[in-house]
């Protein structure tokens, strides 16, 4: 069993998920993006446990409330992928910071990489890197469920043409790494609606090779 509510926050629309485990109350936060009193308030409403903050990468529209989350829940783990966290540490100089009202980052208390665990209550995640959109970029995999972060988007895919990104990882991240798992695994992506791996298996043009590499 797991409970799971998605929170749009800020300009750039950013899908922050809060996680928990019904019977244990423990819980996650992936990527608090902005507005972090208002998740702060739903973790509070529904009696979570926080255990962990994690960051599918370290773009500021991801990470912008990170300080304000960890302030209300500092026993919660901040959690980023390792190759990342030059990104996470110098958000504040993108244009965008003052836009979704980011506030510094503090440092993560655990580097992820791949293959490593998230495990909270009776669930457990498992870490994928998806290198592309950033080196770092993970998603996130719990049997049916998958959060893809800004990696595989429904009918999309993150761009590529930002500091540090790796356009030649992605589409090869998205077919090795994310397409080997069941298609009726509900994706859950940084931006816009859910959808299934086996929908973008075969509709997404990106995947398809019918479209270029920009988008978000």
């Amino acid at each position: 069993m797991i409970k799971i509510e998605t929170v749009v926050v800020g300009p750039l629309e950013v899908n922050c998920y809060i996680v928990w485990d019904p019977e244990t109350k423990d819980g996650i936060v992936i990527d608090p993006g902005a507005e972090g009193k208002r998740i702060q308030r739903i973790i509070e409403i529904n009696g979570i446990n926080l255990k962990f903050i994690v960051n599918t990468h370290g773009h500021v529209d991801h990470i912008g409330a990170n300080k304000d989350i960890k302030e209300a829940f500092p026993e919660a783990k901040l959690t980023i992928h390792e190759k990342d966290l030059p990104l996470l540490q110098n958000a504040l100089n993108s244009f965008i910071a003052p836009m979704v009202g980011a506030k510094a980052s503090p440092e993560p208390d655990i580097l992820l990489k791949e293959g490593d665990k998230i495990s909270f209550g009776n669930i457990e995640f498992e870490v994928i890197n998806t290198p592309g959109h950033t080196p770092g970029s993970i998603c996130l995999y719990t049997e049916g469920i998958m959060f893809t972060g800004d990696t595989l988007f429904a009918g999309s895919v993150g761009r590529v043409d930002l500091p540090m990104s790796e356009p030649e990882k992605l589409v090869p991240s998205i077919k090795n790494k994310i397409l080997k798992y069941p298609e009726d695994t509900v994706i859950l992506p940084g931006h816009g609606p859910s959808s299934t791996l086996g929908n973008e298996k075969r509709f997404n043009p990106f995947i398809r090779g019918s479209s270029s590499l920009l988008i978000w």
